[in-house]
């Protein structure tokens, strides 16, 4: 009778906290097992559609050393399935709300299935953390907070939403990356706007290989450095983000610095406000499929499905002409690659009086990447509002998964937005953490001037 006390009494604290307890030595024992090392099955589907995971890849022939754009590896492959407007019906199932809203508007869109390759993997170390994190690591603060975490998957074997979205918060995406990039901008009658092109800096200083101690809520987990180049009127900008660890107890600080005022300030980026760089294609918590707190949402997991998403696009992101990429209404389906993959899928809505232009979000997770693939956005009409799909590829030279390249659609103006493009400019490099100096608000001004 005093040990069920005790554990109704334990039980009590444990809601009072908002802490939801770490999975038990037996389910942790399932990592390396029948679930890969940061938590996706192992085991591929059984119609045999999806494969069993291997992981990584290695660079194919024809890839030559030291180039940052990467050679397709997947050249060859034909289509397994293509899906039109003719016959979407049939594979509605296992489309995003946004590919069939596409479908809808674009009588010419085309979904070319290919084979599925789960080609994502991580480092060591950071699997060697993930099989800590599953019993060590908690969810607190109804799922808002974080604890007894190290850096790498902090719950590879979720309960609940917000873990599956702490998760898409912290994947790997490298220790640190250097690219040139277009945005574009493409309006309802197909007419191309270059919004941005820039050199970018991007950092993520909680991924060290020798770091033994667990994340804190306000140290900086992703450092981000933009100076534009272009068009003509953007010349000379630039902007510094810090996104801390936890984006409630620590905000996002953001710096930008431009040169008719020859000084830097700081300037706010609310979740919930128009992306400038889109010209209101989507909101700054878009970015990323998703970049932003989840404080004013409820979150329920609705589970996993198979579902067809853009996946290992390198024809795409390593393009080096971006008029080819860019159609009118949507990118180009000859160079745009989905395959069928296991996702968790998450949806948000927002708690009462809560201030967001979104009355319901639905997100669709990568079970080998924790990465997410795409979003659906529904307007305060209950209407379907936008869609954001990730354009990913794994970078098998660095080892890495690649997530940054994304495209918005915004289907109350009928444009959409295509951000992070490298193909033009010779594709991605990953390079050593540059030192803290760097990320110095008073390093801005200096790395803007023309």
């Amino acid at each position: 009778m005093v040990r069920q006390v005790i554990a109704i009494a334990l039980a009590a604290l444990v809601l009072a906290c908002g802490a939801r307890a770490a999975v038990t030595l037996e389910e942790a024992a399932t990592l390396g097992t029948t679930l890969t090392g940061i938590g996706a099955e192992m085991a591929g589907s059984a119609d045999g559609r999806i494969p069993a995971f291997t992981g990584g890849l290695p660079p194919p022939a024809g890839y030559k050393s030291g180039d940052g754009r990467l050679v397709d590896p997947f050249a060859g492959e034909k289509p397994l399935q293509v899906i039109t407007r003719a016959n979407v019906d049939g594979s509605a199932a296992q489309l995003t709300a946004g590919t069939q809203e596409l479908f809808r508007r674009h009588p010419d869109s085309r979904v070319d299935v290919y084979p599925t390759h789960r080609t994502m993997a991580y480092p060591e170390y950071l699997v060697a953390n993930t099989r800590r994190n599953a019993t060590d690591a908690r969810a607190t603060n109804g799922g808002l907070g974080l604890e007894n975490a190290l850096p790498g998957v902090p719950f590879p074997i979720p309960g609940d939403g917000h873990e599956v979205m702490w998760n898409h918060r912290l994947h790997y995406m490298g220790r640190a990356m250097a690219f040139k990039y277009d945005s574009w901008l493409v309006t309802s009658a197909g007419e191309r706007n270059l919004t941005s092109v820039a050199q970018s800096l991007w950092a993520f200083p909680t991924v060290d290989p020798g770091r033994r101690t667990t994340l804190t809520p306000d140290e900086p987990m992703f450092q981000w450095k933009l100076e534009y180049t272009g068009p003509q009127r953007r010349a000379g900008e630039a902007v510094l983000i810090i996104e801390s660890v936890n984006p409630i107890e620590s905000p996002r600080r953001v710096w930008q610095y431009l040169p008719g005022q020859r000084r830097v300030r700081q300037v706010e980026m609310p979740d919930e406000a128009p992306h400038g760089s889109s010209s209101g294609a989507y909101t700054n918590d878009d970015a990323f499929v998703y970049t932003g707190a989840l404080e004013h949402f409820d979150v329920k997991l609705l589970g996993k499905r198979e579902m067809i998403v853009p996946y290992n696009t390198y024809r795409l992101t390593n393009h080096s002409s971006p008029e080819d990429i860019l159609h009118v209404g949507n990118l180009d389906p000859d160079l745009l690659r989905w395959e069928l993959h296991r996702v968790w899928v998450v949806e948000a809505t927002p708690k009462p009086g809560a201030n967001h232009p979104y009355s319901r979000r639905v997100f669709y997770v990568d079970e080998d990447s924790w990465a997410a693939l795409a979003s659906d956005e529904y307007g305060l009409d209950g209407q379907l509002l936008r869609a954001v799909f990730a354009l990913p590829s794994y970078n098998y030279v660095a080892g890495v998964p690649f997530t940054a390249t994304h495209v918005s659609y915004d289907f109350g103006t009928g444009n959409y937005f295509l951000p992070f493009l490298p193909g033009p400019y010779g594709g991605v490099r990953y390079v050593e953490p540059p030192p803290t100096a760097t990320w110095s608000p008073d390093a801005l001004a200096g790395a803007g001037v023309r």
